[in-house]
C-alpha cells in the first residue's frame, strides 16, 4: 500500500492495516469472493434480486418488454433476462443519464422499458431525466432503482440513496413503489405492465428476508397491505423495513402491546384512506423507513394526518439528517434503531408520551 501523507519513505504498515492486496484484487482479497459466483456475487445469495428472471417469464409473452441497465447487469442479475432474451435487452455502459433517455425513447414507440441501476445513481444523477423525460411526457418508463437506502454499507455517502423517496415522490405523475421482498417484487412487475405513466421501484440489497411466502395476490398499486390487525398503536412502514417491524410487533405482543403492521408500499401516491383509518382506531402512529426522515414515508404521512386535520400522537422513525457512518448494513441498521429492537423502543417511547 503506498506510504500515507506524511509518513517516512518505505514505512511498514501496522499489522492487520495492509489493505493492498483488497484494493488491487489480489492476494487475500479473492477469498472475499464467492467461488459459485460471477464477479464475486452468489447467484443463490440474492434472493429479491428476481426482476431479471421474473421479466425474463413475462416477456415470454409480451413482447412490449425490455430491459435496460448500466453496466450493472450482474449486481441487479438483469442479465438473467438478458441471457434468454439478447435482442431485447440492452447494457448501455456507465450512462445512467442516457440510459432513462433511452427508455423514454423507447416507450414512445410503444415499448415498456425496465431500466435498472443503484438507486442512488437512478434518483440523483438521472432526476432530470426521470423528471422531464419520463413524467413530464407520461412515459410508461420504469426504474429498477436497487440497492436502496445504505445497503451499499461500506461505499458510503456516495452510494447511499436516502434522499431518494422525497426527490421521486415530490415528481408529479411519477408513481413511487418499494418492494419489501422477492415475492413483492414479483407482484409489482406484474401490476406494472398495465399501469399508466412511469415507475420508480425501489427495490433492496438482494438479502432481503422474506415476507410474503408468495407473491400476493391481492396487490394494487396504491392500495397499502394491512398485514398485522392492532389497536394501540399503528406502524407504518415500506420496503426493507416491513420484516423488522413485524418482528418488532411481535416484541410487542409479548408485553400486551397490540400493534398494526401496515405496508405503505406505494409511497406515491400514498393510501391516504388507510393513514387516516390507523390514526382514528388505533391514536398513535409511527412511520419507519430506511430513507432520510425528511421528505420520506414520515413526512408524506404526516402531511396526510395534517390534510385530514387530525393528531394522533406520531414519530417519525429514519435515518437522521446526517451522512451515516460506514459499516455493513446489519450494523448500520442497528445503529439508527431501524431493527426490530430499535423499532420496539421507538413505538415504546411513542405510547409513553
Amino acid at each position: 500500500m503506498p506510504d500515507r501523507p506524511g509518513a517516512s519513505p518505505g514505512a511498514q504498515q501496522p499489522a492487520g492495516q495492509d489493505m493492498s492486496g483488497l484494493f488491487r484484487g489480489t492476494g487475500d482479497a479473492q477469498a472475499l469472493k464467492d467461488p459459485k459466483s460471477g464477479k464475486g456475487i452468489s447467484v443463490t445469495s440474492v434472493p429479491a434480486f428476481v426482476a431479471g428472471a421474473e421479466l425474463a417469464d413475462l416477456a415470454d409473452s409480451d413482447g412490449r418488454i425490455v430491459v435496460l441497465t448500466a453496466d450493472l447487469a450482474h449486481a441487479n442479475r438483469t442479465i438473467d433476462f438478458g441471457m434468454r432474451h439478447p435482442g431485447r435487452f440492452f447494457s448501455v455502459g456507465v450512462a445512467e443519464q442516457n440510459m432513462i433517455s433511452i427508455a423514454a425513447g423507447m416507450a414512445s414507440a410503444g415499448l415498456i422499458p425496465f431500466a435498472a441501476t443503484f438507486a442512488a445513481y437512478a434518483a440523483l444523477l438521472a432526476c432530470e431525466q426521470i423528471r422531464t423525460d419520463c413524467a413530464y411526457t407520461g412515459m410508461p418508463v420504469r426504474i429498477l432503482a436497487h440497492h436502496s437506502g445504505m445497503s451499499l454499507g461500506f461505499y458510503g455517502t456516495s452510494h447511499h440513496a436516502l434522499e431518494d423517496l422525497a426527490i421521486m415522490r415530490a415528481i408529479a405523475e411519477l408513481t413511487v413503489v418499494c418492494a419489501a421482498d422477492a415475492n413483492q417484487l414479483r407482484a409489482i412487475l406484474r401490476a406494472s405492465l398495465d399501469h399508466p405513466g412511469p415507475m420508480y421501484i425501489r427495490m433492496g440489497r438482494g438479502r432481503d428476508p422474506e415476507v410474503y411466502a408468495e407473491p400476493p395476490a391481492g396487490f394494487h398499486i396504491g392500495r397499502a397491505a394491512r398485514l398485522r390487525q392492532g389497536t394501540d398503536l399503528a406502524i407504518v412502514t415500506t420496503g426493507s423495513e416491513v420484516h423488522p417491524c413485524l418482528a418488532a410487533a411481535e416484541r410487542l405482543a409479548a408485553s400486551g402491546i397490540s400493534a398494526r403492521v401496515i405496508d405503505m408500499h406505494t409511497v406515491h401516491p400514498l393510501d391516504a384512506g388507510e393513514i387516516v383509518a390507523a390514526a382514528t382506531e388505533t391514536g398513535a402512529v409511527l412511520t419507519v423507513e430506511e430513507h432520510n426522515v425528511t421528505g420520506g414515508l414520515g413526512s408524506a404521512v404526516a402531511e396526510t394526518l395534517a390534510d385530514a386535520g387530525l393528531a394522533p400522537a406520531f414519530r417519525r422513525l429514519g435515518v437522521p439528517d446526517v451522512h451515516v457512518i460506514l459499516g455493513p448494513p446489519a450494523a448500520l441498521y442497528a445503529h439508527y434503531h431501524l431493527d426490530a429492537a430499535g423499532i420496539e423502543s421507538a413505538a415504546r417511547r411513542l405510547l409513553a408520551g
